[in-house]
């Protein structure tokens, strides 16, 4: 890497309102970093508020912030992200890579769990 080039980071919330499980679409393509044009982020880390209702994340995913379908990896399984409470969480960037809007869903599509109060979820993005 040589020093003009620059890696910017950027977070966006997702937040699940009381007695819901899924969030509002949130746009991970746009970093919102000043003078930092807003294109090229991608989704690399999650990092989970510190009450939580017990329950994994998955997603609903969308390219045009229209039409939303759940996440599923190339093996047709649902793509689950374990999570807890005060939790900093990895996600490989590939894994999203094609979508620029998602929503967060706590527990799985066929069996959603409602978060007992408002949860605010920080997705970690890095400009690619």
């Amino acid at each position: 890497m040589g020093n003009n080039e620059k890696f910017y980071t950027s977070h966006v919330d997702a937040t699940i309102a009381i007695s819901t499980s899924l969030s509002d679409a949130v746009n991970v393509g746009q970093g919102g970093v000043p003078g930092v044009p807003l294109s090229g982020f991608r989704l690399v880390g999650i990092v989970m508020p510190a009450a939580w209702t017990t329950a994994n994340l998955t997603f609903q995913v969308s390219h045009d912030n229209v039409s939303f379908n759940n996440l599923y990896d190339r093996s047709g399984t649902e793509y689950v992200v374990a999570a807890a409470a005060s939790r900093a969480i990895i996600i490989p960037p590939l894994d999203f890579y094609p979508f620029t809007y998602l929503k967060v869903r706590s527990g799985t599509s066929g069996t959603p769990v409602a978060q007992d109060a408002a949860r605010t979820i920080t997705l970690l993005l890095k400009q690619v």
